[in-house]
């Protein structure tokens, strides 16, 4: 397999990176040449001497999609002659789950899926394959990094193939044909008409003819003198006629109705006029010739005129209008399939005799735009995966992944509803229990494990960036559920504080917290440290996080490795499919955790301590408390799992994983000590005044 290497900076007429190399030796074992192609220095030209063999290209030359991490994939891609794709490989990436986490053989094998495929295929990743698609398998773990190398290796291949003349230009090269607007009509001066752009005008000085011909062989030849140079050798018009506001106005009504009998369904005139000492017509023409001087030009193709397609113009109408020493309507004809609204060119051609057979010849075009004003367009008539591929990425992302989408926004507006409802399910201990451990379900194996929706501090150091260098909304639109779960990550924080998130959304945590309940289950007994050792130890995390901010400002790459201090890509992105050092690590963390709940999240995470420094801003404080919490009764403090209650009874925000334990006990009467004096004392007609030996209930508002 080929090694990945750093990009290396290729200039555009060699290929020296020896990735590159070996991919095309690869392809073509017997390359013995690799130049650049003379058109375009970016595609290198493969032979086995004089004979052609292909073309090589790098992608990012052409193309700069930007992947997960935010920057452009590149990788090499080999053609050969007939347009089919030889080999494919990426030689640089900066992707975080590729650069530690999936070998690289897993990558290549991806890549290989390519060789053999057409230029213009239509490829997509995953799903079946169809008589008008081929599918090719994904790459589990990296699915948006694996979309966004299709892309890049589809469409560079489509654009060098069509560029080579390899393969046909593509569907949306031609849109649907413009229909006029044939039934408004408004008189115009000439002026008007060629204000608007109805009528364009080409003015060409001899200087200009003569600078078309240096360093050719008719350079010099009937070259203008330096007082000539600035004389017009042709001024020349042309405008579309089919149109009433232009035909009309130039040819005057009866000419008009004349020329529009003569036209068949599918037709085009146009109008050509010219003043000058050149002839658009040419001296040379005879009855049943070509006009050898003018072409029409559209989408690539060109349109010749022959004595059929001819009629004179004698008379003009417009105001204003200058006197033409040369007129002329010449007919499209049905067969080249002319749009009118899309851009064409009249092109003239000046020949220069170089020899008695030899001459030389230099094209001038005279640009078109019909006006807007004169036509409409209906909308391409495309299949569901036509429109798709005309999309960007991250459209044709959230397009194939709109069920996850759906169940992710059914699971987070039901988290809501746990929240705004917490205090009546709070009250009845057994249903919220079921609940909580059902969401946590959800989270870890649709969330985590199907959707892969791990967020991770490597999500916030790139976001981070991101503004430095440059914000871009696709690189985060381009993973749905990340940018789906961030977004309401970033409402949570600021209402809730970062509780929500870690005791609800976080897979690895709801893994943690369903082996520790079987735990538990088990009678696996549980540890706790000391409270002054246990807060002592929350430092940890934010010094991990600030290590790893700091080296993200040298090199993003290297604290992306350094980020594999959470075990998120091994134990859900990977699903523990990884090298041993990896899987060992992350079995040791939760191996820890069956004896003591939730260890990595309450010292180690990077993550957790990112969203806890803006848990101070947060607006709710919604979990209550009773002036008796801390002195006397220091049940939730014993009972808190992850010990985010103070010994004097204050919840710390910024350590809780809201899982609404102690709520369950602040309505449970006959488990607060405070609430069973209350219901005692009722009983008995009395309530702790007088009676020193019971805590007095006093709610904190």
């Amino acid at each position: 397999m080929l090694p990945i290497t750093a990009a290396v900076a290729a200039a555009p007429d060699t290929y020296e990176p020896l990735a590159a190399r070996q991919v095309i030796e690869h392809a073509f074992p017997s390359v013995s040449d690799i130049s650049p192609h003379e058109d375009n220095r970016a595609i290198q030209e493969l032979r086995r001497g004089e004979e052609l063999l292909g073309y090589a290209y790098q992608t990012l030359d052409f193309i700069q999609t930007p992947a997960y991490s935010g920057k452009p994939v590149n990788a090499i891609v080999v053609l050969d002659t007939a347009g089919m794709i030889k080999a494919a490989k990426v030689i640089a990436h900066d992707e975080p789950i590729l650069l530690v986490g999936i070998p690289e053989s897993k990558l290549h094998a991806f890549t290989d899926q390519y060789t053999g495929l057409a230029a213009d295929q239509r490829v997509t990743v995953g799903g079946r394959s169809s008589d008008t698609r081929v599918s090719v398998d994904g790459l589990s773990g990296a699915t948006v990094t694996v979309m966004v190398i299709n892309e890049v290796i589809m469409k560079t291949a489509h654009r060098v193939g069509a560029e080579l003349g390899l393969v046909e230009g593509g569907r949306d090269s031609r849109p649907p044909t413009a229909e006029l607007r044939s039934g408004d009509f408004t008189e115009k001066s000439w002026a008007e008409l060629t204000g608007d752009g109805s009528v364009r005008r080409l003015l060409l000085t001899r200087g200009q003819v003569d600078d078309a011909f240096k360093g050719t062989e008719a350079e010099g030849i009937d070259e203008a003198t330096p007082g000539e140079r600035e004389e017009a050798l042709i001024d020349l018009y042309t405008g579309y006629l089919n149109v009433p506001s232009i035909g009309k106005n130039l040819l005057g009504e009866s000419q008009y109705q004349w020329l529009m009998s003569e036209l068949e369904e599918g037709e085009h005139a146009i109008a050509v006029m010219a003043n000058g000492d050149y002839s658009f017509k040419g001296s040379g023409y005879v009855r049943g010739g070509i006009f050898d001087r003018i072409q029409v030009r559209q989408f690539g193709d060109t349109f010749n005129f022959r004595d059929l397609d001819y009629h004179r113009l004698s008379d003009v109408y417009a105001e204003g209008m200058p006197r033409f020493s040369e007129m002329a309507i010449f007919i499209i004809r049905q067969q080249y399939n002319f749009d009118p609204g899309t851009p064409w060119s009249l092109e003239l051609s000046v020949k220069r005799q170089t020899g008695p057979l030899d001459s030389e010849f230099a094209v001038f075009p005279l640009e078109y735009q019909l006006p807007d004003q004169y036509y409409t367009r209906p909308a391409a008539e495309l299949t569901e995966e036509e429109w798709l591929e005309t999309q960007p990425l991250w459209v044709q992302v959230w397009y194939q992944r709109q069920f996850q989408v759906a169940v992710l926004g059914v699971g987070l507006v039901a988290l809501l509803l746990i929240l705004f409802f917490q205090d009546w399910l709070a009250s009845r201990p057994r249903l919220i229990r079921y609940i909580r451990h059902a969401f946590l379900t959800y989270t870890l194996f649709f969330i985590g494990w199907y959707a892969l929706g791990q967020l991770s501090i490597v999500n916030v150091l790139t976001f981070v960036h991101s503004l430095i260098s440059g914000f871009s909304w696709d690189t985060f639109l381009i993973d749905p559920i990340m940018f789906v779960l961030w977004a309401v990550v970033a409402g949570i924080v600021l209402l809730w504080g970062r509780a929500v998130y870690c005791g609800w959304l976080c897979p690895f945590g709801a893994l943690q917290e369903l082996l520790n309940e079987i735990a538990r289950k088990l009678k696996v007994p549980q540890y706790n440290l000391p409270f002054a050792v246990h807060e002592r130890l929350w430092a940890i995390k934010y010094l991990i996080l600030l290590g790893l901010f700091g080296v993200s400002l040298d090199s993003l790459a290297t604290a992306e490795q350094l980020a594999e201090i959470e075990p998120f890509k091994t134990a859900i992105t990977l699903r523990f499919d990884r090298s041993w050092p990896f899987v060992t690590y992350a079995v040791l963390l939760l191996v820890v955790n069956l004896f003591t709940r939730k260890v990595f999240c309450r010292y180690m995470c990077p993550l957790g301590a990112a969203l806890a420094l803006p848990t101070k801003l947060r607006v709710f404080d919604w979990l209550k408390r009773r002036r008796e919490c801390g002195n006397p009764c220091r049940l939730c403090e014993h009972e808190c799992e992850v010990q985010a209650i103070h010994p004097d009874g204050r919840i710390n925000y910024m350590e809780c994983h809201y899982c609404l334990d102690c709520q369950v006990t602040y309505f449970n009467d006959n488990k607060c000590p405070p609430l069973i004096v209350k219901r005692r004392g009722k009983r008995r007609g009395h309530n702790a005044p007088g009676h020193p030996e019971q805590i007095p209930v006093t709610q904190v508002t």
